[in-house]
């Protein structure tokens, strides 16, 4: 008689009508859970015949509880880490340990990390991309589950969770419409980086919803405070109208509020800007300090890894990119006190 496989938490949790998340808390002991909602997961735990001891179920199933992180690019630390903040804040509420490498932006040096995490027995991967470039898939070149964050995979079927800058940029273009903006300047990064096209897909998108257009044609270029202030100063002598630069980083609105500042602008009574990423060296040490969009990366982090652990547990694996809407954060740099 074939022996029946060992219940997963998955089906404690619905068995219980529960979250992944408290079941775990409930059968490890853990705090913040009720009595009355202790005793109904032990008592599914107990009908499924669940094993919650890690070493006793790491023998029954071959787990080891621990999860490989592999960051694609050295370059994109600084968003990687707040995923990462997000993904081990989510594995540890399941009792899930994480062993992180980076792969230095050398696919072949990420597959060579992929198969030796699954040499050491991990129980699934997380890939930290950068949201610039695709991802090299090392899904079918190892036998534990794998899910992207951040990046997208080249492979269609692999899972894939991603910031919605479509969504993220035209909250922004909504915004200054809203305050009364309507010749609109786009200064950005690399012509052809995921993240730039999409955000500027968005703000067409938008822009055409509102009945308007940008004023000047997007101006692309690099990441860049230098090159910001250069091509700030170059768009509005093309364009001196302008009464909005809507920038695709943090980085470049820095770089346009010293270009206005220089040509005797004021953000945001003659010129509203605005930037991207919500990152705290720029939005918060600007002056004024920046209107920007945070793509809430440690939410995205925890939701990619509530993923792989749903995969880690048995759930067959539905490929595709999972989009999340980003926020809004609305400072001085777009609208004035009061």
């Amino acid at each position: 008689m074939a022996r029946r496989r060992p219940a997963t938490l998955i089906e404690v949790a619905e068995r219980a009508g529960v979250s992944l998340t408290t079941a775990s808390k409930a059968i490890n002991g853990k705090n913040r859970v009720s009595e009355a909602t202790r005793a109904r997961v032990l008592a599914a735990a107990r009908e499924l015949s669940f094993t919650p001891n890690p070493i006793a179920r790491g023998l029954m199933t071959g787990r080891t509880s621990t999860v490989g992180v592999i960051i694609a690019d050295s370059m994109s630390h600084r968003f990687a880490v707040p995923v990462m903040l997000g993904a081990e804040a989510a594995l540890s509420e399941i009792d899930l340990s994480m062993i992180t490498c980076d792969a230095r932006g050398d696919p072949a040096r990420g597959l060579e990390l992929a198969r030796m995490l699954a040499a050491r027995k991990v129980d699934g991967m997380l890939v930290v991309g950068d949201n610039n470039v695709m991802s090299t898939s090392v899904t079918r070149h190892v036998d534990v589950p794998v899910v992207y964050v951040y990046g997208e995979s080249d492979d269609a079927g692999d899972v894939v969770h991603m910031p919605d800058d479509r969504q993220g940029i035209g909250l922004l273009v909504d915004h200054l419409v809203a305050a009364g903006r309507r010749r609109i300047a786009h200064l950005t990064g690399p012509r052809h980086a995921t993240a730039v096209e999409h955000r500027v897909e968005g703000i067409t998108a938008h822009m055409a919803r509102h009945q308007l257009a940008l004023a000047v044609p997007a101006v692309y270029g690099q990441w860049s405070q230098r090159w910001a202030r250069a091509a700030a100063a170059a768009t509005l002598m093309r364009q001196p109208g302008i009464d909005a630069m809507l920038c695709g980083s943090d980085q470049i609105a820095s770089g346009v509020l010293v270009a206005l500042d220089e040509l005797g602008r004021r953000a945001p009574d003659d010129i509203a800007v605005t930037g991207y990423d919500n990152w705290p060296v720029f939005a918060l040490e600007t002056e004024p300090q920046l209107t920007t969009v945070d793509m809430n990366l440690e939410a995205l982090g925890a939701a990619a890894a509530r993923e792989l652990f749903t995969l880690i547990d048995g759930v067959p694996r539905r490929g595709g990119v999972r989009r999340h809407a980003c926020r809004l954060v609305v400072r001085g740099s777009s609208v004035s006190p009061g």
